[in-house]
């Protein structure tokens, strides 16, 4: 009896807080369904790992600004993302497998054609998503004095895709899943678009949080037991 008292203390011990879980708008990867709830493809594989490694969690919709914020000071523990975000190096611990696939796209119009890079965009009109990271060889771009280009940032993707469709804009540049589903939910056909970069989706661990290195282990295990046993989510 005291032997099972004894574990019984342990157990309870041993509770786990939830995990702070940090998200992006990113449909259909990540979003807030209408009763707000965290929905989505890489939402559903970061709750089956986590449940596969015995940790509970919380999760949170914020902008892109203010989920990096989190990271760095660890109020976030853990989301899903692409490598390379620059307000991120050095602060978080990355998955050593992929949950998927991204890619970052510019889009244009059908009578539009598409540009020769980078010149080719030399004093056009380009469209952004606010608060996304747009990596190199993007960021150089918009960063080059002599491209002369003029910039305009919308909040979504159906407001970016709108201001497209209007010609309030040359080019699109915008990632690729999120895109799509914009374009479905509006009823409108495929646009033509050049891939600019290709990146994985990989879990983040914020470094300020203690046993770092513990999650990222464990989460690592998880995803090697689930697929050993055929039944981890994908999503490609």
């Amino acid at each position: 009896m005291l032997l099972g008292l004894f574990l019984s203390s342990i157990g309870m011990t041993a509770e786990r807080e939830p995990l702070h879980v940090g998200y992006l708008e990113f449909p259909p990867l990540s979003y807030t369904d209408n009763q707000g709830q965290a929905r989505g493809e890489i939402i559903m594989m970061i709750r089956q790992l986590l449940q596969q490694a015995g940790y509970p969690a919380e999760f949170r919709s914020l902008p892109g600004a203010r989920l990096y914020k989190g990271l760095v000071d660890g109020s976030i523990q853990l989301s899903g993302g692409s490598p390379g975000v620059p307000q991120l190096q050095g602060h978080i611990l990355e998955s050593r497998h992929p949950l998927g696939t991204v890619d970052i796209n510019l889009y244009h119009r059908p009578d539009t054609a598409p540009p020769v890079l980078p010149q080719g965009l030399r004093g056009k009109h380009l469209l952004l998503i606010n608060g996304y990271a747009y990596r190199p060889p993007i960021s150089d771009w918009l960063n080059d004095s002599s491209l002369d280009l003029q910039l305009s940032r919308s909040s979504s993707h159906q407001s970016a895709l709108a201001m497209l469709m209007r010609q309030r804009g040359d080019y699109l540049i915008d990632y690729s899943k999120p895109t799509e589903q914009a374009l479905r939910d509006a009823g409108l056909p495929a646009l033509p678009y050049i891939t600019l970069i290709h990146l994985p989706i990989t879990l983040q661990i914020s470094k300020a949080m203690p046993g770092a290195e513990q999650l990222r282990d464990d989460l690592d295990r998880a995803y090697e037991e689930l697929q050993l046993k055929g039944s981890l989510l994908k999503n490609d």
